[in-house]
């Protein structure tokens, strides 16, 4: 269990959420969804570089990496479904928490993404 309190730990685990992503996509034959999980990771790379000079170090309570488990043995579609639904349920979460503008949209937009909205 890890807890998801500071900027850094949310970042490190959208970054790795989206690596696993990456591969479970690609073993799963969705070249689409393995190059968006690419994409997605690379953002998130760039955005904790950049807003690392903005952050406001701000207590972040209630989350926790265990929340956001996937499942990345079932590469079914309904397997698929569900990891995408977590994935986007768990950028909806912490999105809030961010207080650097540009953290915030990326992670918004990293939700609708998995939301396949």
């Amino acid at each position: 269990m890890t807890p998801l309190n500071t900027f850094g730990a949310i970042m490190t685990q959208a970054i790795e959420l989206e690596s696993a992503l990456a591969d479970y996509y690609g073993r799963a034959g969705d070249s689409e969804g393995a190059r968006a999980s690419e994409k997605r990771r690379q953002k998130m790379m760039r955005v904790r570089r950049e807003a690392v000079l903005e952050i406001t170090l701000e207590a972040i309570d209630g989350l926790d990496s265990d929340d956001y488990a996937l499942d990345l043995d079932d590469t079914s579609e309904s397997g698929q479904a569900r990891v995408a639904s977590t994935a986007a349920r768990f950028y909806r979460e912490v999105a809030p928490g961010i207080n650097v503008r540009q953290a915030r949209r990326a992670l918004e937009r990293a939700a609708r993404e998995h939301a396949g909205e």
